[in-house]
Parts: structure tokens; sequence; C-alpha cells
């Protein structure tokens, strides 16, 4: 079965902006690659209860089961050693990445307390969009019981597309929250 969102994206979003920017065909149009999650644990990487709770916590929110990232190099102020674990990443792709965006559109993101919307300078050059969120528990398939401390994720939106605009125009019309001009 076909997740919701992959369904509008097909018949409803990719034709408008074919029609919206002038393109000579759907495939122009700019598209979800993957979704990566990043979850930066620093100096609790190295207790193997904290990360295997983490661990758990990730696969219920995406799904699939996290990578642990490794420190590339030791650094001496930030109290790292070169192969000890950093934190947990995950790549969602095809059919699980679509179901995960809908469930943070929503649902995760209008449970962000004091919520007033995405910033939308997160956007690089090549028109990814990043964001971060500081609290994990957000999703409801975390338990706000069971989790021992609140920790944050990055989250990166990897769009194919021509540029800034088109990738801006794409996850506006996906529903994102993102804040308007004249709000503050």
């Amino acid at each position: 079965m076909t997740p919701r969102l992959k369904e509008t994206l097909k018949k409803e979003i990719q034709p408008s902006l074919k029609d919206q920017f002038g393109l000579k065909n759907i495939f122009m149009t700019p598209s979800i690659e993957k979704v990566i999650l990043n979850m930066g644990l620093g100096l609790d990487a190295n207790d193997s209860k904290i990360l295997k709770s983490c661990e758990e916590d990730m696969a219920k929110i995406t799904g699939q089961k996290p990578v642990t990232t490794k420190f590339k190099k030791s650094v001496a102020n930030f109290k790292t050693r070169k192969g000890s674990n950093a934190g947990l990443k995950v790549t969602l792709r095809k059919n699980k990445m679509y179901e995960f965006l809908d469930r943070l559109i929503n649902i995760a993101l209008p449970r962000i307390k004091d919520f007033r919307g995405l910033s939308p300078k997160g956007f690089d050059k090549f028109g990814n969009y990043t964001f971060g969120i500081k609290e994990h528990i957000i999703f409801p398939e975390v338990s706000f019981d069971r989790a021992d401390k609140v920790r944050g994720l990055d989250i990166v939106i990897v769009i194919k597309t021509l540029n800034k605009d088109h990738s801006f125009a794409l996850l506006e019309k996906m529903n994102f929250p993102f804040i308007k001009k004249g709000d503050n």
C-alpha cells in the first residue's frame, strides 16, 4: 500500500509545481530523495544502557534500526576519542520516508510546546532542508515515562531540485509549517 503523502505528491503537488514553474515535464519537478535523522549523544554514547535506549527510541520513531556513528578525530577540548561512539543515524528512503514525513508534519510538529513554525532559512545552496528538534518525545511512538532523558534530533531532507525556491515550494505544498514573513 502506497503512503498517503506519496499519492498526493504524485497526483496533486507535482503537477501543480510543473505548472507553477513552467517546467517541460513532471520529472523536472523537485522530489525528495531521502530523509536523514541524527541524534548526537556526546559523552552518554559510551554508556551502553543509554545507547541501547536511544537506539530503541530511534527505531520506534523511524521504523528502522539506527547505525551507531563514531568520532573521526580525537579532540581533547570535547573529551572525544577517535573511534568511540558519537551518536545514532538513520537514513530513510522510499515508502518509510513518506510515512515518516507524514507523521512529522501532521502529528509530531504540532505537539511541540510553543511551536510557531519552522524557519525558512534552513535551506542550503543545493536546496536541501535541515532543521532540529529539541525533544524526541514529541513523536507518539516514544513513551514519555520510559525516556530517561529528553534528547534532540537533527533532520535533513535531501531534495533533488534545480534551486532553493523549488525546494521551498515543494515543502510548502506538503504542508510544512513554515514561519510566514509577517509573523513574529
